[in-house]
């Protein structure tokens, strides 16, 4: 009697995570056990995990790049500028210095997940000695547009969430497509991303999303031998001779989202830094197929991205 006693009291008082708990293989292939449904996440990258999951409406308890108090320690303010009215409140904490992460902070959040991208493979074994880590995919060739968002929501259960935003982002989509003077589907297109160099952008992220979704199709190496590697990284370099002749439909420039300045006077400035007089040779700008965004806020893979990118293409359109 007393033996049955004690079982029945082991039994009662087990630890319930073991029911609450699934296995799952993580983008790098490793299985990870995580929590049903976790609760408090830490991110290792913002703009590429943090905001999508923010939008999804679970925002991270902690978050690379962040000061104790929430504070950002980059140009950019992802969660604010991406998000806007639905940014978390409070914003997520810091898990150390850029370039250094703290992992007594990291403990003193009690995540019970931890989500990184590929490049944090190396990390994975050190940190799943504070919570489980899952590594999501987040390079061109590997995801494309706001997937990363979705592949997100399937995990986390989030399904229903993800489709509502879609919902909205497809209502608005045809908006805009109503809006253009000419059909995109027979047009291409071109992102440019200054940093101190000229880039051309990948697949990843919201802006690529509405783009392609409207009918664009990106600039292919086939129909101009100046572009090419597209599919293996998110920035292929360009020349600036090979950017001088570029001539896509539309062409699309922003500045890099680690400067202050991303709006398109800044982006003029640095055009003009690099590729001086470029305004007088290179033909989408002087036909007025030049489009400036800033980088801040379309580079997410979020449904959030692709909705500012519409917005941009749709105030470009009406001028």
């Amino acid at each position: 009697m007393t033996r049955l006693f004690i079982l029945l009291i082991c039994v009662l008082t087990a630890p319930t995570s073991f029911a609450a708990e699934r296995s799952v293989t993580d983008d790098a292939g490793r299985t990870v056990t995580m929590p049903a449904s976790p609760e408090r996440i830490i991110v290792l990258h913002e703009p590429l995990i943090g905001v999508p999951l923010a939008e999804l409406g679970l925002p991270p308890v902690g978050s690379y790049g962040r000061n104790d108090d929430g504070g950002t320690q980059m140009a950019a303010d992802f969660y604010r500028l991406v998000l806007g009215d639905r940014a978390p409140d409070p914003l997520p904490r810091g898990i150390g210095a850029l370039g250094n992460m703290d992992l007594e902070k990291m403990r003193s959040l009690e995540p019970d997940l931890i989500i990184g991208t590929e490049h944090d493979l190396e990390k994975a074994e050190l940190l799943s000695a504070i919570a489980p880590v899952y590594l999501q995919n987040s390079s061109t060739g590997r995801v494309r547009g706001f997937n990363a968002e979705e592949s997100l929501a399937g995990l986390l259960g989030l399904e229903a969430a993800f489709e509502d935003r879609k919902a909205a982002y497809l209502a608005r989509l045809e908006a805009v497509r109503a809006a253009l003077p000419k059909d995109p589907r027979e047009q291409d297109y071109l992102v440019i991303f200054l940093s101190d160099q000229i880039n051309a952008v990948g697949e990843m992220a919201g802006m690529v999303q509405a783009l392609e979704d409207l009918g664009y199709s990106r600039l292919s190496p086939d129909r101009d031998s100046t572009v090419s590697g597209f599919g293996a990284t998110l920035l292929v370099p360009l020349s600036a001779e090979v950017f001088g002749r570029l001539d896509p439909d539309l062409l699309v420039v922003m500045n890099s989202f680690g400067k202050n300045a991303r709006d398109e006077a800044a982006i003029r400035q640095s055009l003009d830094r690099i590729v001086p007089g470029w305004q007088h040779f290179l033909k989408p700008a002087r036909e007025g197929r030049i489009l400036f965004v800033d980088s801040a806020l379309v580079t997410t893979p979020t449904v959030a991205s692709a909705m500012h990118m519409l917005d941009a293409i749709e105030s470009w359109a009406k001028k």
